[in-house]
């Protein structure tokens, strides 16, 4: 990861120590002017230098006076995905983020992350894993390594290269051994909650435990998957589609090799020649508003199934996104086999 510590300066230095500062630098030549409280005030590159001087400028005076005050930047507290789209689309590569007070909070290199995503993030990694026994006798199934890592870290970096910085985990059953594997996330530049499950709560229920105070929308999805998902088109079709929920789904085509009668009760009304129908599984991947919080029960089990049915049950609107690439869960000894076959090919 970048060290963003070197693309900022304090507004007290001059343009020879911009000029030093940049030459530091391999990549992304951007520096960063922040004041004694860390406020931002302006950006500096090489060719702001270069119009400085051609205009007067001596490398004596204040880096203030070639800085561009007209800079681009995103609030933290209000992270516009449309912004990103449009600053990556234009090739800027380095992107500061600015809290509500304009005090500088952090720096995005747009060439390791694909976006910003303004959500909470929640990966249930509270199951017992029974059906890949002895396997999961001294392990979560989550820790289970595919290839050279465990099952649920393909999934947390996946989110990261998303500008996801900061992900809850639900445990239970040998959830210590997953918060002693990730502790709280600053080994990998992100922070990790956990949500601990006295008892089972089902895939959904440990979420009325947690905290999501931050942003409007929130993720949510089963740990022990391998998959592709773009997490931003994703995210997208969940903003542009209004729903309450929107849920993950697998396509399966089931092919009839004989002609299908249809029919209104005896009578025939058409004839299909070997149809080809598709279903969508559910793949274990959501999208939720934060008001439907409310609707999950305090500390009782209950399904994302659950919270389906009742929003469906109360006019919400739920919405369904075809995952056409990798999806695997991961629930059985023949997946697992599986996973270590695929892992070798797929990129995730």
């Amino acid at each position: 990861m970048t060290d963003f510590s070197l693309h900022i300066i304090r507004s007290t230095a001059n343009i020879k120590e911009a000029l030093e500062k940049l030459n530091q630098l391999t990549e992304h030549l951007t520096l960063f002017v922040v004041d004694n409280d860390h406020k931002l005030l302006g950006s500096v590159t090489d060719g702001d230098i270069r119009r400085g001087l051609i205009g007067g400028k001596v490398i004596e005076d204040s880096v203030t006076a070639i800085m561009n005050r007209n800079f681009k930047y995103l609030k933290s507290e209000a992270i516009n995905i449309h912004d990103v789209k449009k600053y990556r689309e234009n090739l800027l590569d380095v992107i500061p983020v600015v809290n509500n007070d304009f005090t500088l909070d952090r720096i995005i290199n747009l060439t390791e992350v694909k976006t910003i995503l303004p959500i909470h993030v929640a990966i249930m990694a509270g199951g017992e894993g029974k059906r890949l026994r002895p396997l999961t006798e001294t392990l979560p199934k989550p820790l289970l390594k595919v290839g050279d890592k465990p099952i649920i870290e393909y999934n947390i970096d996946r989110l990261m290269s998303y500008g996801v910085e900061n992900i809850h985990i639900s445990v239970n059953y040998l959830g210590d051994k997953i918060k002693e594997y990730f502790k709280n996330g600053e080994s990998k530049g992100i922070k990790i909650e956990y949500i601990t499950e006295t008892s089972s709560l089902g895939t959904v229920g440990a979420l009325s435990l947690g905290k999501f105070d931050d942003f409007d929308s929130i993720l949510f999805m089963n740990s022990d998957l391998l998959t592709d998902i773009d997490f931003e088109e994703f995210y997208m079709e969940f903003l542009n589609s209004g729903a309450d929920l929107v849920v993950a789904s697998i396509p399966y085509k089931v092919n009839v090799p004989f002609g299908v009668l249809e029919t209104e009760n005896t009578v025939v009304r058409s004839l299909v020649e070997k149809p080809t129908y598709t279903y969508y599984s559910n793949a274990g991947i959501y999208l939720i508003k934060k008001e439907v919080l409310n609707k999950i029960p305090f500390d009782k089990f209950y399904n994302a199934t659950d919270l389906m049915e009742d929003l469906i049950k109360q006019n919400g609107k739920v919405v369904n996104y075809p995952h056409f690439s990798y999806w695997l869960d991961i629930g059985r000894m023949e997946d697992f086999e599986k996973a270590q076959r695929d892992i070798r090919y797929i990129k995730l």
